[in-house]
């Protein structure tokens, strides 16, 4: 039973009166600490006490949203926005190509084959029949190395918890596997089945909370039930760890990873012709090693060891020892991000003030040519064989929409194969990157996008962006969502904030741990810079960043209320005591620590943890929480705390509210019709608090 002690919302001056939230008397000790706790009953999301919070707090915005007068028109024209075809990269198995095409206003992306480049499409798998509202949506697909079966894997209603189904990919029939509670997997083809990982069924009523346990390594053989696929590794002395298989094309050799957080791990391998045990090639969790594919005995990663910036090696393995290992691209003053072999050569992009370069390089490691990418974007996608000339990959900037080239890896050339076809006129606006200077001097790379003919005298209505974390690189990519701001006369900026890739793992460990501070005043200096050079002005600034960026849109607004007008913290992680006890929380460890690591680190997490530093003595900006009741990566209960704590502790002034969307997840998979309606919501929001009445 919750306690009598509870908070009502005294009436703000936007009018709003906020629904009760029942405070307990919970605290916990850290190092002599105490911490109170009092909304840990929201952490039981699927209570009936919980329900009925949630459909009050949702309630209480649908309302404020629904009486802003121009939302509905808002709605209308991102959906116009949203309503046009795009296609992914091409994918040669060997006998069909496979690509993805999301075809105007349909909530997923439809799977589609073809027996040659030229040749007739049909489609394989339409993830818009699988469910009535768009909300079961494919995470992953993997053909076979003999082009006969697709497996692939099916996320429901935004969950991370995937369920594994195979068809037949002459007949498109689907065949009578169902591999459950996978998560965290690559699938790994090998002869007749593949190598896959997952979890032990989790407890009933509480899949989407509990802290996940004891990944293991499975192979599954078609057509035989789950419960016969053979267990190919576990660790029983470690549960926080994750495990993934990698198979190479000709299906010689299997590697073997664990890894203890989002980045770096152990490496082993398996030669399947001789079905030997396995050779461990890399100890400990320092660097990170990707696979890029192999010739023969010789095998190319991807790693970080030795290279903050990555380089490419060689390892022989029939004589791995780590002295006899080659570098074939070394390390070099840009990032090298990925590489992926074709025609008998590497394509290799790599990363320059946060934008990609793309360059051909022969086995050897002697570079061939650069290929032109006419202008600051992001490459991705990159798609080729060894057997074959012709590779393919997407391109796409703030103003270019994602784009599919085809590229002879021989001569360099380029044709453009798609091009989505839009009613937006790109021309209008501009792209620019500036360098500013953070808090204790670091300079720092900011993209500001906006209409070519804009004027710098500070009342222009501007988006800062930001994410800082996980050596998540923020290139310039092409967003839908962006268009509607940007044709209202509004600014769209970018921080590349320390915590991220863009200038290797240096960059990324300078905004982890003991230096996530550097994140958060990288990230308040963007905003007086914006404000300094007349892009806008605190009144007309809003902050917006999801998961890690939830976070520092949390902890800035501690720390800085005065300076933005309007936050909005999506799928944020909130409560940075308590973040490791649930789910895969405990992998983020890496880039946090945790507050049971040392007195040090309890300190510095409590210090600027978003749910334990609100205020009282100033009045904060408009904030619009935003999360879905499915999301198993950061739970809800992050987002309900926090707005609770929020609401309690600014009951007056600017809205305080929290979008809970149902159905959805932490963001991957969403349908087209919940995204636009999370974007009109989210744009009527920070309009209407900026007194900003978009034009139609």
């Amino acid at each position: 039973m919750l306690s009598a002690t509870a908070m009502l919302g005294g009436a703000c001056s936007s009018g709003l009166s906020y629904p009760e939230t029942a405070r307990e008397d919970v605290k916990d000790e850290y190092f002599g600490v105490e911490v109170a706790d009092p909304y840990r009953w929201l952490e039981n999301d699927t209570t009936q006490q919980v329900a009925q919070w949630v459909e009050k707090q949702n309630a209480l915005t649908n309302t404020y949203l629904a009486n802003i007068p121009f939302r509905e028109q808002l709605q209308k024209r991102i959906s116009q926005l949203f309503n046009f075809d795009v296609e992914s990269v091409p994918s040669y198995s060997g006998r069909y190509y496979t690509y993805f095409r999301k075809e105007g206003l349909n909530n997923q992306s439809i799977l589609y084959v073809k027996d040659s480049l030229n040749g007739e499409e049909r489609v394989l798998l339409d993830p818009n029949k699988l469910s009535t509202d768009g909300t079961v949506a494919l995470s992953s697909t993997a053909i076979s190395n003999d082009s006969k079966y697709l497996a692939y894997a099916i996320a429901d209603a935004g969950s991370d918890w995937n369920t594994i189904y195979v068809l037949d990919m002459a007949t498109g029939e689907k065949l009578s596997d169902e591999l459950r509670w996978v998560k965290f997997s690559s699938i790994a083809w090998c002869g007749d089945g593949f190598y896959y990982s997952r979890y032990n069924a989790p407890e009933a009523g509480k899949e989407l909370s509990n802290i996940n346990q004891f990944h293991k390594l499975y192979f599954h053989r078609i057509g035989e039930t789950q419960d016969k696929d053979v267990l190919v590794y576990e660790n029983k002395q470690a549960p926080l760890r994750n495990v993934f298989g990698t198979t190479t094309d000709d299906e010689s050799y299997l590697f073997i990873g664990e890894t203890e957080s989002t980045e770096g791990n152990t490496l082993f391998v398996k030669d399947l012709r001789k079905n030997s045990s396995l050779t461990q090639l890399v100890e400990g969790f320092d660097y990170s090693y990707s696979f890029v594919g192999n010739v023969g005995a010789e095998a190319y990663f991807v790693t970080n060891a030795q290279a903050p910036r990555y380089r490419l090696v060689k390892i022989n393995l029939s004589d791995p020892a780590k002295v006899k290992w080659e570098d074939v691209i070394p390390e070099q003053e840009s990032v090298l991000t990925s590489v992926t072999m074709a025609g008998g050569k590497f394509a290799a992009t790599f990363m320059v003030d946060a934008a990609s370069r793309l360059s051909i390089y022969s086995l050897a490691g002697a570079k061939i040519s650069d290929i032109d990418l006419g202008a600051y974007g992001t490459v991705g996608g990159v798609s080729g064989r060894m057997e074959d000339s012709v590779m393919f990959y997407n391109f796409s900037s703030f103003t270019v929409p994602s784009v599919v080239y085809s590229c002879n890896v021989n001569t360099g050339a380029t044709e453009e194969f798609f091009r989505p076809k839009f009613d937006f006129d790109f021309a209008k606006y501009t792209v620019e990157q500036q360098f500013y200077t953070s808090k204790d001097g670091t300079k720092i790379p900011l993209f500001i996008v906006h209409r070519s003919d804009l004027k710098k005298d500070g009342t222009n209505p501007t988006l800062l962006y930001g994410y800082g974390g996980f050596n998540i690189s923020l290139t310039p990519w092409f967003s839908t969502s962006r268009l509607a701001w940007l044709e209202q006369g509004g600014v769209y900026a970018i921080a590349n904030l320390r915590g991220g890739g863009e200038y290797g793992e240096s960059w990324h460990q300078a905004g982890t741990k003991l230096n996530k501070q550097n994140v958060f005043d990288d990230f308040i200096a963007a905003a007086e810079y914006l404000i300094a050079e007349k892009y806008t002005s605190s009144k007309m600034l809003a902050i917006q960043g999801g998961s890690n960026g939830g976070l520092l849109i949390g902890a800035v607004t501690n720390q800085r209320p005065d300076l933005f007008r309007v936050a909005i913290p999506q799928v944020g992680v909130m409560d940075m005591l308590r973040y490791q006890k649930f789910t895969i929380g405990w992998a983020w460890a890496g880039d946090y620590g945790t507050s049971e690591d040392s007195e040090e680190s309890f300190k510095y997490l409590y210090a600027y943890s978003p749910l334990h530093n609100i205020r009282t003595d100033v009045q904060y900006p408009a904030v619009l929480v935003m999360t879905g009741d499915h999301d198993d990566r950061v739970v809800p209960a992050h987002s309900f705390k926090y707005i609770a704590e929020l609401q309690y502790k600014q009951p007056k002034g600017a809205p305080k509210l929290v979008r809970i969307e149902t159905r959805a997840g932490h963001g991957a998979g969403k349908p087209t019709a919940l995204a636009i309606a999370e974007l009109a919501d989210m744009y009527a929001f920070v309009f209407h608090n900026m007194g900003v009445t978009p034009k139609f």
